[in-house]
């Protein structure tokens, strides 16, 4: 066997990497697919485009490698977590278009939720907040508005999985035998699972009106094999799938962040910042997440606290495709260098709310401090410092809640590609940011749970020892320079607040 492959189910695209025994990607191909947006606020995607894209990710992977599937120890996968698919695994039919992880609309549920369970109580038992982020008011919108969803889920005709659960379904069998898991990363972020006992809990199904059997069964996110590919076609019924985390857990795992105060931060289509802090649970009081960072199988979970912003990587391509100001992400780049900072200009992109710490869906994005002084080169700097803004928000919290100061802070996403980003983000933390040599680290981390379950790789200590660096920036702002910044950016975000209840 010469590699394990992980399928990388994205926000707005799936991709296919084969990585080798030393952790580095041999052969890789990526797939965009269509986002439907049918009110605002909402956002959709084709479960059915989702699955053959993977598949001809899969197919074309393997054929850039020379490959069969022979060659191919193990099947992991990682996926964008919190979008809901509802589904019958015995016919195939699925019921609505993927509910994705950004809309809004189980908003008026969860204020209905509130009278049925406190927040505090709510946050105890699945580490969570009251937010439309998570998958269970998705899964409430469509009991009460599709025709006979209900009574099908009642039934136990009906699963409501999250990406990872139709992949491993479709990977399977589907149809014919195909097996309905969801790893206890993914199950996390539901809203309806214990984070103590890693299963479902049935107050909180009580809460949500959920029915038990309409959910996927819980597994580890390694050591054990779900199932094997389907007998029809390239994958020959022979290649193990046995790995599954949730896309910001797997990056955790990518990086090696084993051992607890070891964290990284995400720059992707949003940016999520998580932090291992071990076995023993805890509880945010500045608006964090406590998920479950990964559990192998026949040991104890490891749990991280999260920090999640929606709007990263896609105010780039809102940048682009919307305003048209450039024509790509490194004409952005280009233009914010020949300036030396935003010359007065802060954009707080809050398109569906704000996330960590704030927790406000009433919030609507701003651009605040124009002048006459302003040109594209300042907006584009600024549309590059509000990601970073938005982690050093968290970034805070972070050390706050985990009482843990964090000497360095590993990233990885398409947005560390960006220099003047990962200057700017060194100098607000004031610590060494730092990416490793291979940046698919979301991969990676799939690729290393399902490895680790085949023995491909021996142990964790194993894959720290891959690990490599391979850029760092350094802080060089003045101190006093950082607390003006940081003063306006809290200021900019005071304006987006209460935009939806005063329109």
């Amino acid at each position: 066997m010469k590699y394990v492959g992980a399928l990388d189910q994205g926000t707005t695209s799936t991709r296919f990497i084969l990585f080798d025994e030393s952790g580095m990607p041999k052969s890789s191909h990526q797939i965009e697919h269509q986002q439907f947006f049918p009110r605002p606020g909402w956002v959709e995607h084709d479960p059915r485009e989702i699955w053959k894209n993977s598949m001809l990710a899969i197919v074309e992977t393997m054929r850039k490698a020379h490959c069969t599937a022979k060659d191919i120890a193990a099947i992991g996968i990682t996926n964008q977590r919190e979008t809901i698919i509802a589904w019958e695994p015995a016919t195939g039919i699925v019921w609505h278009n993927a509910i994705v992880w950004q809309d809004l609309r189980g908003t008026e549920i969860l204020k209905e939720i509130e009278q049925k369970i406190d927040s505090e109580t709510l946050q105890k038992r699945s580490g969570l907040l009251n937010s439309p982020y998570f998958s269970a008011s998705k899964i409430v919108w469509m009991l009460e508005n599709i025709d006979g969803l209900r009574q099908a889920a009642e039934q136990g005709d009906i699963v409501f999985g999250t990406i990872d659960t139709w992949l491993v379904w479709n990977l399977t069998g589907g149809i014919e035998g195909g097996v309905v898991v969801t790893d206890v990363t993914n199950a996390s972020r539901y809203l309806l699972m214990n984070i103590e006992t890693c299963q479902w809990d049935q107050q909180l199904l009580e809460a949500f009106t959920i029915p038990r059997q309409s959910l996927p069964k819980i597994v580890p996110s390694s050591g054990q094999i779900y199932g094997y590919t389907m007998k029809s076609g390239p994958l020959n019924g022979s290649i193990p799938v046995c790995g599954i985390l949730g896309d910001q857990q797997a990056a955790l795992f990518g990086q090696a962040c084993f051992d607890p105060g070891e964290g990284k931060s995400t720059y992707g289509t949003g940016c999520f910042l998580l932090v291992n802090i071990g076995e023993r649970l805890s509880y945010s009081k500045h608006g964090l997440l406590t998920t479950v960072a990964f559990q192998q199988a026949g040991q104890k979970p490891k749990y991280a606290l999260e920090g999640s912003i929606a709007v990263a990587g896609s105010l780039v391509q809102w940048i682009r495709d919307n305003l048209k100001l450039v024509k790509s992400a490194p004409e952005l780049d280009t233009l914010a260098e020949l300036v030396p900072d935003c010359g007065g200009v802060y954009v707080v992109p809050a398109f569906s709310g704000l996330f960590a710490p704030y927790w406000r869906s009433d919030a609507r994005g701003v651009i605040a401090g124009l002048t006459g002084f302003v040109t594209t080169a300042h907006i584009c700097r600024a549309v590059l410092e509000a990601t970073a803004f938005q982690a050093k928000d968290i970034f805070d919290a972070m050390e706050a809640d985990s009482n843990i100061k964090m000497s360095v802070l590993k990233v990885d996403g398409g947005l560390t590609n960006s220099r003047p980003l990962m200057e700017f983000q060194a100098d607000l933390l004031g610590i060494p940011v730092i990416r490793p040599q291979v940046i698919e680290t979301t991969a990676l981390g799939a690729a290393y749970a399902a490895g680790l379950s085949v023995t491909f790789w021996n142990t964790v200590d194993e894959l720290k020892g891959q690990w490599k660096e391979k850029s760092r920036w350094v802080p060089t702002m003045e101190e006093a320079v950082r607390q003006e910044k940081i003063s306006f950016w809290k200021k900019a975000v005071q304006r987006t607040l209460g935009w939806v209840s005063e329109e």
